[in-house]
């Protein structure tokens, strides 16, 4: 029940230090590739070097799709798994295509279009909304299945669901709300299942589209490494027994989303997710949490907590040095002309990753004999309005 990071590795070098085009293709091919592993698929070794060429400018995306047709249409040697490779394969460069594009069709009609968009030449429902009820057993509710919407009521919910988010407002309000809010809407969108297979993927893809064209910078690796977790934690955020003691939990997408918007650390493991964990994955942790929680009163006021500004003069300091490279606590010190450590890493470094703005290069190993630190996306966007 883990991630697909394989292919994520792949492209990793171009997501952190490629050149523009390159790094947004990357990313477009990683999110692609990543989220197959929601319905169990993996993509074909031939797709992966084919997505490389791509992002290298050596093939263009239609030539991507005519060779993945001729290589399944002139394979002679067939594998027991050559159907699901084939639709892994297919669907992701169907995904990479629409990532590519920065527009967002937000409404019932757009939603639709993305699942025929991503599954055209792949199912032969594309872009249809079932007419069946439906049931899955799932892995971390111990084989219980959540309560999917009948299937008559399917475009009236989407309408619903659709048109409340698209009037409401998102001014004024702290990032908590803001992250409690696209947790709801996300998780309802996903919970009507409006597609007979695809759903997860789909509302990905959306989603995704959604909230670049709404002002957030979504693109980074949480989809690519983090889908299957992504699916589990919509699992859970819908799963509700009274009989077993289960409430609704939608706390392990709101820490998705956290991570995704507010660069916050959250340990994206599956196992946490499970209705009966262990009591070694009882409790995710978050690696962003500072050493010590001590603050500086005037250098927190209530506007700190706005989703992408701070009124922390050392937060802001620490952002324009950092900027767009990797450095190391020296390497900031250095820069930043400072002297003492501890004061440096309670008053600069902590803070700055408490609110969301830095990160580590290395979250699961803080003491890695190379750590460096780096901006989050929401860092960057905070950058990029103080250097404009």
């Amino acid at each position: 029940m883990s991630d697909n990071k394989q292919t994520y590795l792949n492209f990793d070098e171009y997501i952190r230090q490629g050149e523009p085009a390159k790094r947004e293709a990357a990313y477009a091919w990683s999110t692609a590739i990543g989220l197959q592993a929601v319905d169990g698929l993996t993509t074909s070794e031939y797709l992966n070097e084919l997505a490389r060429k791509n992002i290298e400018g050596e093939i263009t995306i239609d030539e991507v799709g005519k060779l993945l047709d001729s290589y399944y249409k002139s394979k002679t040697h067939h594998e027991a798994d050559d159907d699901d490779k084939q639709e892994a394969d297919k669907a992701s460069k169907n995904i990479k295509i629409i990532l590519s594009v920065k527009t967002c069709d937000f409404s019932t009609k757009g939603y639709i279009s993305i699942h025929r968009r991503i599954f055209e030449g792949v199912m032969k429902h594309a872009g249809k909304l079932r007419d069946y009820d439906i049931t899955k057993r799932e892995w971390v509710l111990e084989g219980d299945t959540i309560n999917y919407l009948n299937w008559e009521d399917l475009r009236r919910a989407l309408d619903y669901d659709i048109e409340q988010e698209r009037n409401y407002s998102y001014k004024g309000l702290s990032s908590d709300e803001i992250i409690a809010h696209i947790t709801k809407f996300t998780s309802g969108l996903w919970q009507i299942h409006a597609f007979g297979e695809g759903n997860t993927r789909t509302t990905a893809v959306f989603l995704i589209q959604y909230l670049r064209s709404i002002g957030f910078d979504v693109e980074n690796d949480l989809f690519a490494k983090h889908s299957w977790y992504f699916r589990n934690a919509l699992v859970r955020a819908n799963y509700k027994n009274a009989l077993k003691g289960i409430d609704y939990t939608p706390v392990y997408l709101e820490r998705f989303f956290r991570n995704l918007l507010l660069g916050e650390q959250w340990d994206l493991r599956n196992r946490y997710l499970h209705i009966n964990p262990s009591e070694e994955w009882s409790v995710q942790p978050n690696f962003a949490t500072p050493t010590s929680t001590e603050q500086v009163p005037e250098q927190v006021p209530e506007q700190a907590h706005d989703l992408l500004h701070t009124n922390n003069a050392l937060i802001i300091e620490l952002v324009k040095v950092i900027g767009n490279e990797e450095l190391s606590v020296s390497q900031i010190m250095e820069k930043t002309g400072l002297k003492h450590r501890p004061n440096f890493i309670e008053y600069h470094l902590n803070p700055a990753i408490a609110e969301g703005y830095v990160r580590l290069l290395y979250p699961d190993k803080p003491r890695h004999p190379r750590q460096k630190y780096l901006l989050t996306v929401k860092g960057v966007a905070l950058y990029k309005e103080l250097t404009k």
